[in-house]
């Protein structure tokens, strides 16, 4: 523990307040938060974006599905299930009046959960509260008070756990920095069984967070002027980290223009990335990136409200334009841009249509080309569409959670549940204000049928083998679990409680592997409530472990398996071993996804368009930008000026084909020097360069949601139906006196603008 403070990195949040670019933050891993209803505070939100076909051909549909058996036989699967799942509910009462409640899991596998109940009331110049810890080892189905491991001391609600990666076992947590100078935290190394006192020489603005690659590496955020500064570059407006790639916004001296640098060398050497510059009130973000490529949002001028999609190639330097008129808030920070984790390839986004109506778009060839999602064949279009029968699935995601429409979960998926995604949505012309039902598919992305009626909290468990959902109801108490072994065909309910509780939360182990689900809510009149968790075993459903017998093979991105060409992606096959529907059995936590790569030779459908080209809407041939054509274009790369020759066409990152089609490029060295290149002085700035970066992330969280030198907010509102379809239970719309009347239902994007 006497290490401990030379590894906490910090930086002064003048920093951030000088200038934040890049939009970028996550909650910690294996964290969830609950909160009684009448905790709930109200969180401002704005947001726009991008405009496609917005239906596709109910004949498009998949001819070949993982379906092993008739619909409606696996429905009988399951008997009995009552009495297994009864003697393996569990409960558990949290003997205090706290109104807010914070989950974390300690390791992979290990079982253990650490609970902190906080209640707290800010007073004049100083605040009273109270924490308590609580530990389980068996999945939450049963805790133990460890409030005296930490003394007693009052851990703030905004600070939570942190948790640390590689299943290390560390945690930590931050005492109450009300007052003085510095402030106190409790470490752990032997996953919360004992904590240690350590105190800090400055107070921390959020919760410390584990660098994820180093458990010995802390990250917090301070307003304290203190050690560990070094001057990394000149003009820096802020940093940002994703995959292997470092992100540098620089200051161009033109103005406020800023510039994107990049490094793949943790910061040993800077490139330009060519991308557009931002000026003062655009802004930059991260949308994914792994080791292969960047997912990048340029923010377009003024308050549109809306922006444009980049992809990279492997270096994270030459930049195509992917996706334009893609929805993000410029305050807010919140996109529906979803990386689908469960089959490569899949990203799913929100773009603003030129009626200013949001739909819903999808890549299945890693932002190559964007399409909307067949619509299900099990329902109907709605009320935005003016055929009703061509339309398309849009899917709610964190536009409609900002905006208070009735969604209480994001679309999910999981890298170990192949092909899986669970998503709230509605089908028409453009995302509705109706209430939303919930959809599954299961081929990542390419059919979908209606799995619950209305919004629903889900989890998945055992690698996809088991779903999980409850009903979302906040203004009635609940006692019943739905859960289905076939992949959203068939549901059993059971009732989990005699004596219903308001529920707020599911809770399961992160990674999908788990049997476990806990129920989170509360019962008793308002000045007495407390906290209630009932956790569920599933194990004992599935009767017995899987075999050879009970996985059919599944071959990814196909429509017709006779095809020898069907279902090459991104320049190869992938054959899956996957559950069967009426299999009802046991993955197992140790289940691995079975695939069986098989290389293809290259077409067009290969390639992404180059620097300075595009794909044109519903054409698959680059032609070159406008404002570009006839141009030499040219680039700096490592120092040295580069002359792009090109016939419209670059190979995607990460693509695998063979042979077969290789449209013409080439890079040719101009043996010219350029000045982009920027090289770090020594090993201590470069390792300052990494951190600052992370923590420019963790500085999202707090400030992403100001503009940081004026400007003006944007207001997003949606539009509700006219009277004469009221009657379909729309629900969770803004305040009446905010809010615009359509003709249709659809979400629709206002430019209002407000003074800050």
């Amino acid at each position: 523990m006497g290490l401990l403070l030379p590894c906490i990195l910090l930086l002064c949040v003048s920093t951030f307040s000088a200038g934040l670019d890049f939009q970028l933050g996550s909650k910690a891993s294996g964290q969830s938060v609950f909160v009684r209803q009448s905790y709930v505070k109200e969180k401002a939100a704005k947001i726009a974006k991008r405009s496609l076909p917005a239906w596709l051909s109910p004949s498009a549909s998949h001819r070949i599905q993982r379906r092993s058996v008739p619909e409606g036989d696996s429905c009988k699967a399951l008997q009995g299930y009552d009495t297994k799942l009864a003697d393996n509910t569990h409960r558990y009462t949290f003997n205090d009046l706290s109104g807010s409640v914070s989950l974390a899991w300690v390791g992979d596998g290990t079982g253990v959960i650490l609970a902190l109940t906080t209640f707290q009331v800010p007073l004049i110049m100083i605040r009273l509260g109270q924490s308590k810890l609580y530990r389980s080892e068996n999945y939450g189905k049963s805790f133990q008070d460890v409030t005296n491991l930490i003394n007693n001391t009052f851990i703030g609600s905004e600070f939570g756990i942190a948790i640390g990666p590689e299943n290390s076992g560390k945690v930590i947590l931050t005492g109450d920095v009300s007052g003085g100078h510095g402030s106190h935290i409790f470490v752990s190394d032997d996953f919360g069984r004992s904590f240690s006192h350590q105190e800090l020489p400055f107070i921390p603005l959020m919760q410390i967070m584990y660098n994820p690659e180093n458990s010995n590496v802390l990250l917090v955020l301070s307003n304290n002027i203190l050690l560990h500064f070094h001057t990394v570059a000149s003009k820096i407006y802020s940093f940002g980290l994703g995959g292997r790639f470092l992100f540098a916004s620089v200051m161009t001296g033109k103005g406020t223009l800023r510039m994107i640098h990049v490094s793949v060398d943790q910061g040993e050497t800077w490139n330009m990335a060519q991308l557009p510059p931002v000026g003062h009130e655009q802004f930059y973000s991260i949308l994914a990136a792994n080791d292969e490529m960047v997912f990048m949002h340029v923010d377009e001028p003024g308050d549109s409200g809306f922006g444009t999609i980049y992809v990279s190639d492997d270096r994270g330097t030459v930049y195509s334009k992917s996706l334009e008129r893609h929805l993000y808030t410029t305050t807010g920070g919140e996109t529906d841009f979803t990386n689908v984790t469960s089959l490569r390839g899949v990203f799913i986004a929100s773009v603003l249509a030129e009626d200013s109506s949001v739909q819903t778009v999808v890549s299945f060839d890693q932002g190559g080309e964007w399409v909307p999602l067949r619509k299900p064949a099990d329902s109907k279009c709605d009320a935005t569409a003016k055929d009703p029968d061509k339309c398309s699935l849009h899917i709610h995601a964190a536009y409609s959670t900002a905006m208070k429409l009735n969604v209480p979960m994001l679309p999910m998926t999981e890298p170990n549940a192949v092909g899986l995604i669970l998503a709230h949505g509605s089908v028409g012309d453009a995302i509705s204000v109706m209430r939303p039902d919930v959809y599954v598919s299961d081929d990542g992305g390419y059919t979908w049928i209606k799995a619950l009626d209305g919004p629903h909290h889900y989890a998945i468990l055992d690698s996809g083998g088991l779903l999980v959902a409850v009903e979302h109801s906040p203004a009635q108490a609940i006692n019943q679990i739905k859960f289905s072994t076939d992949e959203g065909q068939c549901w059993g309910v059971y009732n989990f409680t005699q004596d219903p509780i308001y529920f707020t939360g599911l809770a399961s182990e992160p990674g999908a592997r788990s049997m476990n689900v806990s129920i989170w809510g509360y019962r008793g009149p308002f000045l007495s409530q407390y906290w209630i968790s009932i956790t569920i075993d599933f194990r004992d459903l599935l009767t017995r472990d899987c075999d050879d017998k009970d996985y059919v093979q599944w071959l990814a991105h196909s429509d017709d398996i006779s095809d020898p060409n069907d279902g090459c992606m991104l320049g190869y096959k992938e054959k899956f071993l996957r559950l069967r529907k009426d299999s009802v059995c046991w993955n197992g936590r140790d289940y691995v996804v079975n695939t069986q790569p098989t290389p293809c030779p290259c077409t067009l459908d290969d390639f992404l368009c180059d620097f300075g080209y595009y794909r044109q809407e519903n054409s698959s041939e680059c032609v070159e930008q406008p404002d570009l054509k006839g141009q030499v274009l040219e680039f700096c790369l490592h120092g040295k000026e580069e002359q792009l020759q090109t016939s419209g066409y670059r190979k995607i990152p990460g693509d695998k084909c063979e042979g077969g089609e290789m449209p013409e490029r080439k890079e040719i060295d101009l043996s010219k020097r350029c000045v982009n290149n920027r090289s770090s002085k020594s090993v201590p700035i470069v390792i300052t360069v990494i951190v600052v970066m992370l923590l420019s992330i963790a500085a999202g969280v707090v400030f992403v949601k100001k503009y940081v030198c004026g400007g003006r907010f944007l207001v997003h509102r949606y539009s509700v139906l006219q009277q004469h379809v009221e009657d379909n239970a729309v629900e969770g719309v803004d305040d009446p006196l905010e809010t615009n009347h359509t003709q249709n239902g659809k979400i629709e994007f206002h430019d209002d603008s407000d003074e800050v």
